[in-house]
């Protein structure tokens, strides 16, 4: 994994917000990361958040790229015939974690090429009513050919993270059939 931080202080960094320039403005880049986590370490973790002291305010950009982190349930089992609890994981393909001057982080979409500079929240229903580019039987021009091309590489990442989500929910259907099954051993889908 490749992790990039930079802090910026003083008048070089009032670019990024006013308080930035007493504060400071930390910009953090994470790429290709992977890591495992028991439910249990993150839980744990309030008491060592908790403070008497409100902290300062730091603006920042947090940048995560490429990673994926599983998070394992490590808690002992109420059914000792269970198969246990399914690992859950998280794939983040590319998203912007900002924090401004008024202390509250905002989660957001890295912008494409052509779009204009706006900070919009990232929104399943928005990415789910997005129209899809079609394809044309007519000749298209150079530049709407360009288009298509570059979005190639993001359409297959689309299917591979599909299939993926696909076969895991297969995995699991076939799981609770199995645990069905233990009980009612007639059982029929």
């Amino acid at each position: 994994p490749e992790v990039c931080l930079r802090l910026e202080v003083g008048p070089s960094a009032a670019v990024h917000s006013p308080l930035a320039v007493q504060n400071g403005f930390l910009h953090m880049l994470l790429h290709s990361y992977t890591a495992e986590f028991f439910m249990s370490s993150l839980t744990n973790l309030g008491p060592f958040l908790e403070d008497e002291i409100i902290p300062e305010v730091i603006p920042m950009e947090i940048e995560v790229v490429d990673a994926k982190i599983t998070l394992k349930d490590d808690s002992p089992q109420i059914y000792p015939t269970s198969p246990g609890p399914v690992p859950i994981t998280l794939a983040v393909d590319h998203i912007i974690l900002k924090r401004r001057d008024d202390g509250v982080f905002y989660l957001t979409a890295p912008q494409g090429e052509g779009s204009p500079k706006q900070e919009k929240p990232v929104s399943v229903l928005q990415e789910q009513k997005a129209p899809a580019p079609c394809a044309s039987a007519a000749p298209v021009a150079a530049g709407t050919r360009g288009l298509q091309l570059k979005e190639v590489p993001e359409l297959q990442r689309e299917l591979q993270t599909m299939k993926i989500a696909l076969a895991e929910a297969n995995m699991d259907k076939a799981r609770l059939l199995q645990e069905v099954r233990k009980y009612n051993p007639l059982f029929q889908l």
